[in-house]
């Protein structure tokens, strides 16, 4: 079974925002300031939600740990 886009768009935007807390967590703590700590995850979730995506993609294309239905396999 193969995942459809949107299913990808949506684990990018949860993964995305999971990371980008932790980014501005850390930022924060690395930089004492809160404006700079926001501009890195800014920065950084636009261009790590674009990469996750195309990534996700790529290895949905790839059969590697996926499991083949057999045909007498009971589907729902």
């Amino acid at each position: 079974m193969q995942d459809k886009a949107y299913r990808s768009i949506v684990k990018t935007i949860s993964w995305r925002a999971v990371g980008t807390i932790d980014t501005m967590i850390i930022s924060y703590f690395i930089t004492g300031s809160l404006k700079m700590a926001a501009a890195i995850g800014s920065i950084e979730l636009v261009t790590k939600m674009i990469l996750y995506y195309y990534h996700e993609r790529a290895w949905n294309k790839i059969s590697f740990g996926k499991h083949k239905a057999a045909a007498n396999d009971y589907n729902i």
